[in-house]
């Protein structure tokens, strides 16, 4: 019997500089978005996690989805690519992240203010709707920021985004010509 390769998340830890690739899903439900934090954080995000050595950036999401929420999804579309630069604890962080328009083939439940979800990866990770309106997703510390300013017009067309938070021209897009 062969036993399954080693899985290797794809981030590089040389303190006081860290990288990752993170992969992350959109997913809409009655005019809202699903968002998660690890429980004891003050912070929300996109779910998804970090891509692994060997898996393309559509694998990652659908397995991280099939992790964390217990469900099968179909990949509509690569909304955002993006180079994301900041302060992340004692680290400087460089993040490669890859956005993506998912649907889920069962809902998750819904409810407009509670924690519809909740799974131990590492940590406890808790997952909500948040109403997928640039002033909510501001308020409630959606990150990283550029999700928040464009979700009310999602790209027809992949962008590759350049953002440096923290500074008055945090976002720097390059189209993608197709």
């Amino acid at each position: 019997m062969t036993s399954a390769p080693e899985r290797h998340m794809i981030r590089l830890d040389r303190k006081p500089q860290l990288f990752s690739m993170r992969v992350a899903a959109l997913i809409f439900q009655n005019g809202h978005v699903l968002v998660q934090r690890g429980a004891k954080d003050s912070y929300w995000a996109l779910p998804g996690g970090r891509a692994e050595i060997g898996e393309s950036s559509q694998e990652t999401i659908i397995r991280e989805i099939g992790e964390e929420l217990d469900r099968d999804c179909s990949v509509e579309r690569l909304l955002w690519s993006a180079e994301s630069f900041f302060a992340y604890d004692d680290f400087a962080a460089h993040e490669l992240g890859f956005y993506y328009l998912v649907s889920l083939h069962q809902p998750l439940p819904f409810h407009e203010s509670d924690i519809v979800h909740r799974v131990l990866d590492g940590v406890e990770v808790e997952f909500r709707w948040l109403p997928a309106q640039p002033s909510a997703l501001l308020k409630r510390d959606l990150r990283p920021r550029f999700i928040a300013e464009r979700i009310k017009a999602l790209p027809q067309r992949h962008e590759h985004l350049i953002v440096r938070e923290g500074r008055p021209d945090a976002v720097e897009i390059l189209k993608e010509i197709v």
